[in-house]
C-alpha cells in the first residue's frame, strides 16, 4: 500500500459529521494542516512511511506497547512501594534537618555580623588611642626639649662661674649658655611667661661669661706685646678660642669691638716695629758701591777702568746680569736673610736680594695674618681686607716709602727690573696659589713706583747712546766696541729676566735701544777710511752681540734674529771685498759674461784673448799664495776664531764657485777654441787646498 492509498483510506473513514463547522473554516483548516505537517515530520511516521507499513496497524501496535509498558510500570511501582514510602520518609527527615541547620546558620550569620561590628569598633578605638599616644609623645618631646633648653643646671652655673676660661669645659659650657640665651630670647619674644623664671639667672651668667672671655682675650693679646714674644705661636694658641669672639659678637658688640681694636693696635705696632727694625738693619748689608747717574751705556769708558769707580769683587757690573737672576729662580723661595748671621759672616748683598728677603717676610706674615683674621674674627672677604689694611696699613706705607726713597737715587736698571719680577712672583703666589688677595693693592702701588724709574733709566741709556759722538772716542780699532758689549750684556739680561713675566713695555724700550745701538755702530764704522775695515768692525760687533744674546738667553729673541740678518749681510759683503784684490779679474769677468751666456746672447760676447790669458796665468801663478794671504788676513781680522774660520771657509767656497764658473764659461763657445784653456788649474787641486784651510773644532 502506498502512501497515497493510506491517505485515501484515512480520508474515506473520516466522519465528516463530527466536524465542528461553526468555527472559522480557515482557522480549522490551518490548524489541521499544521497537525498533519507535524505528524508527517515525526521520525516514526516517516520511518513507517518509508517501510510501507499500515499506519492504522502501526498505530495499534504502538498503543499496545504503551499499554504494556504502563502496566509493567504500575506493577513495578507497586512492587517498590515500600521503598518509595521509606524514601519519602527519609526525604522528609532531611528536610527537617536542613531546616534546623538553616536556622542555626542564620543565627551564626547574625552572630558574625555582630562580631564584625565589634572588631570595627575596636579598630576605631585603637586608631584614636594611637593618635592620642603620638600627640602625647610629641607634646612630651616638645616639653622635654623646652624644659631642657630653658632650665639652668647647677653644672652650667658652676663651670661658668668657677672654671678658668682656658679650660675646655668652660668653652663647652659657654656654647651651651649661648644656646640657652638664644632660646630664651626667642621664647621671650613669643611671650612665654615661663621664661621669666630663668631670665635673671641667664642674664647674670651671660654677664659673667662676657667678663671672663673679655679678660681672657685681652690677657692673650697683651702677651703679644712682651719683648721677644713669638706672636705666631700666640696666634696659633688664640685660634683655639675663636668661639669666645663669636660669643662676644652675639651678646656684646662693644666688648667685641674693644677686643678687635686692641688686637689691631697691638699687631699694627708689632708688624711696623718688626719691619722697620728689620729693614734698617738689613739694608746696611747692601753693597757700598752703587751705580750712579754717570754709569750709562753711552758713557766714555776711558775715564775709568770698570763700570764702577771701584768695582767690588762680589758685585756684578752695571750692564751684565751675571748670577744676579738666581734671586728669581733658586733663591726666590729661600728663607729671609738673618741679619746677625750675615753680619757675623761679613756678607754683602745686592739690593734685589734684600728686596726679595723683605717681601718674602711680608708675603709669609701677610698670608698668615689674613687667614688668622678671617678665621678668628669670622670675617667676610671684604671685611677681612679692611681689617687687614688696619693691621698692615702702616707697615705697607713704610715699605712703599723705603722703596720710593731708594728708587729716587737708583740707576741700577737691572736691579730694578729684577725687583719688578720679584713683586710679580710673590703677587702670583699670594693670589693664584694661596688665594689670599690682601697684598694686591700694595703690589700695584709698588709697581707704580718701580716702573716709572725703570723707564726713566732706560730712556737715559738710550739717550746716552744717541748722543755718543764717535769722533770724541779717541782711538778706535776693529775689535768689538765696549758700548756694543754693554748693549749685548744689557739686552741679554733684560730678555732673560723678561721670560719670567713678559711685558711689552720692556720690548718697546729694548727695540728703541737696539735701533740707537745699530745707528751708533754704523757711525763708528764710518770713522774707518777703508771699507774692508768698516766691514770687519761691523762683523766683529754683530757677532759679539749675537754670541752674547745666544749664550745668555734660552730661546730665540727678536734681537737675535735682527743681528743674524745684519751679520749675514755684512759677511757676504766682506767676502766680496776680501776676494776682490786677489781674484777680482776673474770675478768681474764672470759677472760680465755669465748673464749674457745664460740669456743666449753668445754673439754679443767679446772674446778678449789677451785678457783671458792674463787671468788664467795670473790665477795659476798666485792662487796658493792668495789663499794663504786670505787665511792670514781673515784670521787676524776677527776676534772670534770660530767666526773667522767660518768666514774664511765661506770666502774660499765663494772663490771656488767663481773659478768653477770661469772654467765653465771657457768650455763653451766662443771661448772653447782658445788654447789657453790648457793652462787652467784643475779644480780638484783647488778643493784639496781649500780643505787644508778648514779648522777642526
Amino acid at each position: 500500500m502506498t502512501n497515497k492509498d493510506d491517505l485515501d483510506d484515512v480520508l474515506a473513514n473520516l466522519d465528516v459529521g463530527q466536524l465542528n463547522i461553526t468555527h472559522d473554516d480557515d482557522e480549522i483548516l490551518d490548524e489541521a494542516a499544521g497537525h498533519i505537517q507535524e505528524n508527517l515530520e515525526d521520525e516514526l511516521v516517516q520511518d513507517a512511511l518509508r517501510k510501507g507499513y499500515d499506519l492504522r496497524q502501526y498505530s495499534r501496535e504502538i498503543e499496545s506497547e504503551l499499554r504494556r509498558a504502563e502496566t509493567h510500570s504500575i506493577q513495578d511501582y507497586i512492587a517498590q512501594s515500600r521503598y518509595i514510602a521509606s524514601l519519602h520518609y527519609q526525604i522528609c527527615s532531611c528536610d527537617q534537618i536542613l531546616a534546623g541547620m538553616e536556622d542555626m546558620l542564620s543565627k551564626f550569620q547574625t552572630d558574625l555580623g555582630s562580631i564584625s561590628s565589634e572588631i570595627q569598633s575596636m579598630q576605631d578605638q585603637s586608631h584614636c588611642m594611637n593618635i592620642q599616644l603620638r600627640n602625647r609623645k610629641a607634646v612630651r618631646e616638645v616639653l622635654f626639649k623646652y624644659v631642657g633648653d630653658i632650665s639652668v643646671t647647677e653644672h652650667l652655673i658652676q663651670h661658668i662661674n668657677e672654671t678658668p676660661a682656658s679650660e675646655r669645659e668652660f668653652t663647652e659650657n659657654l656654647r651651651e649658655l649661648n644656646d640657652k640665651l638664644e632660646f630664651v630670647k626667642q621664647q621671650r619674644n613669643n611671650g612665654y611667661a615661663s621664661v621669666n623664671d630663668v631670665y635673671d639667672v641667664i642674664e647674670k651668667l651671660k654677664l659673667k661669661a662676657i667678663s671672663k672671655t673679655r679678660e681672657f682675650l685681652l690677657q692673650k693679646i697683651y702677651q703679644f706685646r712682651k719683648p721677644m714674644a713669638n706672636y705666631q705661636m700666640l696666634q696659633h694658641q688664640l685660634q683655639n678660642y675663636k668661639y669666645f669672639n663669636q660669643f662676644l659678637m652675639s651678646h656684646n658688640r662693644d666688648v667685641a669691638e674693644q677686643i678687635r681694636s686692641e688686637y689691631v693696635d697691638t699687631m699694627m705696632k708689632i708688624y711696623f716695629s718688626y719691619f722697620k727694625d728689620y729693614c734698617t738693619k738689613l739694608f746696611k748689608l747692601e753693597y757700598e758701591e752703587v751705580v750712579d747717574k754717570d754709569d750709562l751705556m753711552g758713557a766714555d769708558d776711558t775715564a775709568k777702568k770698570g763700570f764702577f769707580k771701584s768695582a767690588p769683587k762680589s758685585r756684578a757690573t752695571v750692564f751684565t746680569l751675571g748670577s744676579r737672576d738666581v734671586v728669581l729662580t733658586t733663591e726666590i723661595e729661600d728663607p729671609i736673610i738673618v741679619v746677625p748671621h750675615a753680619q757675623k759672616a761679613e756678607r754683602r748683598y745686592s739690593h734685589e736680594s734684600l728686596f726679595r728677603s723683605v717681601h718674602y717676610a711680608l708675603t709669609e706674615n701677610a698670608s698668615r695674618e689674613y687667614v688668622f683674621l678671617m678665621e678668628f674674627f669670622n670675617l667676610t672677604p671684604s671685611n677681612a681686607q679692611d681689617f687687614f689694611d688696619a693691621v698692615f696699613g702702616k707697615t705697607l706705607a713704610l715699605l712703599l716709602q723705603n722703596s720710593e726713597l731708594y728708587i729716587q737715587g737708583c740707576y741700577d736698571s737691572i736691579g730694578i727690573f729684577i725687583c719688578v719680577h720679584i713683586n710679580h712672583y710673590y703677587q702670583d703666589v699670594m693670589v693664584k696659589k694661596r688665594g689670599v688677595p690682601c697684598l694686591t693693592g700694595y703690589s700695584h702701588d709698588l709697581q707704580a713706583i718701580l716702573w716709572p724709574r725703570l723707564k726713566y733709566i732706560l730712556e737715559q741709556n738710550i739717550d746716552s747712546v744717541k748722543r755718543t759722538d764717535p769722533r770724541r772716542m779717541g782711538h778706535i780699532d776693529t775689535r768689538p766696541h765696549y758700548i756694543t758689549r754693554r748693549y749685548a750684556e744689557f739686552s741679554a739680561a733684560f730678555v732673560k729676566i723678561n721670560q719670567h713675566h713678559p711685558d711689552e713695555q720692556v720690548d718697546q724700550c729694548l727695540l728703541a735701544l737696539q735701533v740707537e745701538v745699530e745707528n751708533l755702530v754704523l757711525k763708528i764704522a764710518a770713522e774707518f777710511p777703508d771699507r774692508k775695515e768698516q766691514l770687519i768692525f761691523l762683523i766683529n760687533n754683530y757677532d759679539m752681540m749675537l754670541g752674547v744674546l745666544a749664550e745668555r738667553t734660552s730661546e730665540e729673541s727678536k734681537e737675535t734674529e735682527s743681528f743674524k740678518q745684519l751679520l749675514r749681510a755684512r759677511t757676504d759683503e766682506f767676502i766680496e771685498e776680501v776676494l776682490s784684490p786677489h781674484f777680482g779679474g776673474i770675478i768681474r769677468f764672470v759677472k760680465e759674461v755669465e748673464p749674457l751666456m745664460e740669456q743666449g746672447s753668445r754673439e754679443s760676447v767679446v772674446v778678449d784673448e789677451k785678457r783671458i790669458q792674463q787671468l788664467v796665468r795670473s790665477f795659476a801663478a798666485d792662487w796658493k799664495k792668495s789663499i794663504e794671504t786670505l787665511n792670514r788676513e781673515t784670521m787676524q781680522s776677527f776676534t772670534n776664531f770660530k767666526n773667522g774660520t767660518q768666514i774664511l771657509q765661506a770666502a774660499l767656497t765663494q772663490m771656488f764657485q767663481y773659478y768653477q764658473k770661469f772654467q765653465n764659461i771657457l768650455s763653451q763657445p766662443p771661448f772653447k777654441p782658445l788654447p789657453i784653456r790648457g793652462e787652467l788649474v784643475n779644480v780638484h787641486h783647488l778643493m784639496v787646498e781649500i780643505k787644508k784651510q778648514k779648522a777642526v773644532f
